[in-house]
């Protein structure tokens, strides 16, 4: 892609989803994501009501007078977006592509997080680490991530999550707050998502587009699978062959549901033709209910 187009591609993406992150979510953002717990700032004298386990003894034996510790509460955090940069995200039939979709809201969720003084990271994956881009500050990196979110050739088709969320683990000690995206075409998974949903705050955004949930009837057609490139006829004409493929999906679907509530993962399903604001504020009002 030509810098200049890249440039215009990164402004707008940037205009949408910071003013989507300023006027809608970063206050819902600040009461989801709680920081690491309350760290001491200072005593002050005891007032009527003040919790006397709050009492700073050595101080009121110092002062023969009562004294409280205040603590603040630690609100930095490191948050990780995982984002699948495989293939199948180069589809989507409806109004964007599903890795579009990815992008936008990744750019939301870095831009709510940065507002909150939050670090971020991020690690690109297909069958392998395609790349990892260390927490930080600041403007300017969310948008060096956004560029490579829109500018990024993987060198491979497939997918991965077990690999990505293996390396998520060891590379990033701390608890943090992580999003993966992606549309879940893998298996074997089950394992990594559990052991990272103990370790971490683990969110799952799941993407979706209807024609992966529904083929349409426009007769013989030819499916080619992105990851592994190979193809076949397929006559969607065929009324049987349609609601199988549409139970099938189902099935998938509420296994996956399943393995993200054992996992104690939250989930959040988007889809390409869509808007995903309200999905996301749902989210975010369901763990401010929790807190």
């Amino acid at each position: 892609m030509e810098t200049s187009e890249l440039i215009k591609k990164v402004r707008k993406i940037e205009i949408k989803t910071r003013g989507l992150s300023n006027q809608i979510f970063t206050g819902q953002y600040h009461s989801a994501f709680k920081g690491r717990g309350m760290a001491f700032s200072e005593v002050r004298e005891y007032q009527f009501g003040d919790d006397i386990r709050s009492i700073d003894w050595n101080v009121t034996a110092r002062f023969n007078h009562p004294y409280i510790k205040v603590f603040d509460e630690e609100r930095e955090l490191t948050v990780m977006l995982l984002i699948d940069v495989s293939r199948s995200n180069e589809f989507g039939t409806q109004k964007q592509l599903k890795q579009e979709l990815i992008t936008e809201m990744a750019a939301v969720l870095a831009f709510s997080a940065i507002h909150n003084n939050d670090k971020v990271g991020m690690i690109m994956f297909s069958t392998e680490i395609e790349k990892f881009i260390p927490p930080k500050k600041g403007t300017s990196h969310i948008l060096r991530i956004i560029r490579d979110l829109i500018n990024f050739k993987p060198k491979q088709n497939g997918t991965d999550i077990s690999a990505a969320l293996r390396y998520f683990t060891n590379v990033i000690k701390k608890k943090s707050v992580a999003f993966l995206m992606s549309d879940f075409i893998d298996k074997g998974f089950e394992d990594a998502l559990k052991i990272a949903g103990k370790k971490h705050d683990l969110i799952a955004l799941k993407i979706n587009d209807i024609r992966e949930k529904e083929l349409p009837d426009v007769g013989l057609i030819r499916v080619k699978d992105a990851e592994t490139e190979n193809s076949k006829w397929v006559d969607t004409s065929d009324i049987l062959l349609r609601k199988m493929f549409k139970e099938n999906k189902i099935k998938n679907e509420i296994a996956l549901n399943s393995l993200f509530i054992k996992s104690g993962v939250d989930a959040v399903y988007l889809d390409t033709d869509k808007d995903y604001v309200k999905p996301l504020i749902n989210l975010f009002k369901k763990r401010e209910a929790r807190s």
